[in-house]
């Protein structure tokens, strides 16, 4: 069992304590909740409430010392007085559990889109090459071959720590992560020094946080300056912004420019993707079993990553060839032999979604019919486009719901028909979104490829502040299995 003293703990930290420094600290929380006797609790101020409303409660449960922004004058216990209360919990974080990252290769991706087939490919590359890989990120988080749930993409930095710890306890060499613009904002990462920081790409997306832009950008290009050897898709129109923050080493990669790793002789078919790169004068030979120009991108961040890692050519070609698909990444799900595809995608942003259905398009037989919606409480600008890129390249899309949230689905898919009312799009709405899939499966005609956009991974519907089962795998089978086999 960790312990700690707050002395110890607080060495170096900018910080003054009041009470008794060699008080023992038995382990760290930021939730009022699950605070035990011996914790040190973080009174974070949050966007919703103020973390040192629940001090006395705390308090009450045992916690050893407290760490806040204002002393509180009515509890009699170790207080820690900071500045920055974020910044503190992931310095003291990264020292409660002995630094743990320093123990691993660390790997991060940031970008809107890609982070998570990024990291997959990473992964599959380290331990063809003999590693032990570690992966986090939006789908879960995997320990070797253990998985493990997560909660959001990039995990608040006392969990982040203890899965760090975690993971080096367990043996892992190389750990591949997703780091959300959040968590670089709100200080999860902090203290973290990356070996290699991956830029996949930026498009619209989590405005509602960020609120411009701008404060998008800078939010990502945080990683950078905190990153031994950048690694940046310079074809993305924010390379420059990500370039400019990094401290060390950039290197660059395209698929449209002749730059020194560029990728060529590209070869794109529905089960797969074929290209060539030329690594330390010798072209590697890459074969991916991810369909679409997309995964080029994705590809070369995590092959030209993998050299500056250190590995070599021929477990970077086997890593890739042989690796699983991504869950809810352009996934192909069974119809029972009946005449027409399904395909499962995350794709929730405007890019995303014009990505996949460009993949979709270019291999498509006949049609390609669309099913997507927009989440609520989120940015609601990108609904309007994301319904005029529906429209434009569906040859029939079903305006549905996803995750509502708080908002009312109705008012959500309004937005999105402004957008679709802007194209020849033929479409219709279906508010509830498993009606939605099973009009689309029983509408097939024959060769179409029905896109289900939005979801991917996510097993749940969020609605009024409730998460309810909805896994599109298996709405998917229980619908094929009561439309009966395939006529022959």
């Amino acid at each position: 069992m960790l312990k700690m003293t707050l002395n110890e703990l607080f060495r170096d930290i900018p910080c003054k304590v009041y009470g008794d420094g060699e008080t023992e600290i038995k382990d760290l929380k930021y939730d009022s909740r699950k605070v035990r006797k011996g914790d040190l609790f973080f009174c974070i101020s949050g966007f919703a409430e103020d973390g040192h409303k629940y001090a006395p409660d705390a308090a009450k449960k045992g916690a050893a010392a407290i760490v806040v922004t204002e002393y509180q004058e009515k509890l009699d216990i170790p207080q820690v007085v900071v500045k920055n209360d974020r910044e503190t919990m992931a310095l003291a974080a990264c020292r409660f559990f002995d630094f743990p990252a320093r123990r691993m290769k660390m790997i991060g991706v940031t970008g809107t889109n890609g982070k998570t087939t990024t990291t997959y490919m990473i992964k599959a590359i380290a331990e063809q090459a003999g590693l032990k890989a570690g992966l986090i990120g939006t789908i879960r988080n995997i320990i070797g071959d253990k998985v493990i749930h997560t909660e959001r993409t990039t995990p608040e930095s006392i969990d982040l720590q203890r899965l760090l710890k975690e993971m080096a306890d367990e043996g892992c060499e190389v750990l591949a992560m997703e780091v959300s613009s959040h968590s670089l904002v709100l200080k999860r990462v902090y203290g973290i020094d990356f070996d290699i920081g991956i830029f996949t790409n930026l498009t619209q997306d989590h405005l509602d946080f960020h609120e411009t832009w701008d404060n998008y950008i800078q939010a990502k290009s945080m990683l950078f300056e905190q990153s031994e050897i950048s690694v940046i898709n310079i074809d993305d129109d924010s390379a420059a912004n990500m370039m400019g923050a990094a401290k060390r080493e950039v290197v660059k990669y395209s698929v449209l420019q002749p730059i020194q790793y560029a990728a060529k002789d590209l070869e794109l078919t529905h089960e797969k993707t074929k290209f060539s790169v030329e690594i330390d004068g010798r072209d590697l030979h890459i074969e991916v079993p991810i369909p679409g120009y997309f995964t080029v991108y994705n590809a070369m961040a995590a092959v030209v990553t993998a050299n500056a890692a250190g590995i070599d050519s021929y477990c970077i070609e086997q890593g890739l060839k042989n690796m699983k698909p991504v869950a809810g990444r352009f996934e192909p799900l069974d119809t029972h032999g009946h005449d027409f595809s399904i395909i499962l995608d995350y794709a929730h942003t405007p890019d995303s979604l014009k990505n996949a259905l460009d993949t979709a398009k270019s291999f498509a037989p006949a049609r390609v019919v669309t099913i997507f919606g927009c989440g609520g409480n989120r940015d609601s600008s990108k609904r309007a486009i994301m319904g005029k890129i529906a429209g434009e390249r569906s040859d029939f899309t079903i305006i549905t719901s996803d995750n509502p949230r708080f908002e009312e689905p109705a008012a959500i898919m309004a937005q999105i028909e402004e957008g679709m009312r802007q194209t020849d799009g033929k479409y219709i709405c279906i508010e509830n979104r498993k009606e939605a899939i099973e009009h689309a499966v029983r509408n097939a005609k024959k060769d179409d490829v029905i896109l289900l956009a939005g979801k991917g991974h996510e097993d749940y519907q969020e609605i009024k502040g409730v998460k309810h089962d909805f896994d599109e795998k298996v709405i998917v089978e229980e619908i094929m299995n009561r439309l009966g086999p395939a006529k022959k």
